[in-house]
């Protein structure tokens, strides 16, 4: 059921509209007050959870080779903030 919603939730990062409303990895973080490894730990999920996320997105628009690693590269990096 986790892994369902996480899917959901990962899915949902990276459409254009859900990613004008929905926080990014860094600013969640600092909703939380995270720090030390709390912070490094849900970095590195929250991370995990993108590229999987922009991974399938990615074969869902067929994308392969160069165009695949840089829509999802530019995807992550949205969706984790600075």
């Amino acid at each position: 059921m986790t892994k369902i919603f996480s899917l959901a939730l990962a899915l949902s990062l990276c459409t254009g509209a859900a990613m004008a409303q929905m926080s990014t990895c860094h600013s969640r973080a600092a909703e939380k007050k995270l720090a030390g490894a709390a912070y490094t730990s849900f970095m590195k999920k929250c991370e995990r959870d993108a590229k999987g996320m922009c991974d399938m997105n990615a074969e869902d628009k067929k994308l392969h080779g160069a165009a695949k690693t840089s829509f999802t590269k530019k995807c992550v990096r949205d969706a984790i903030g600075s």
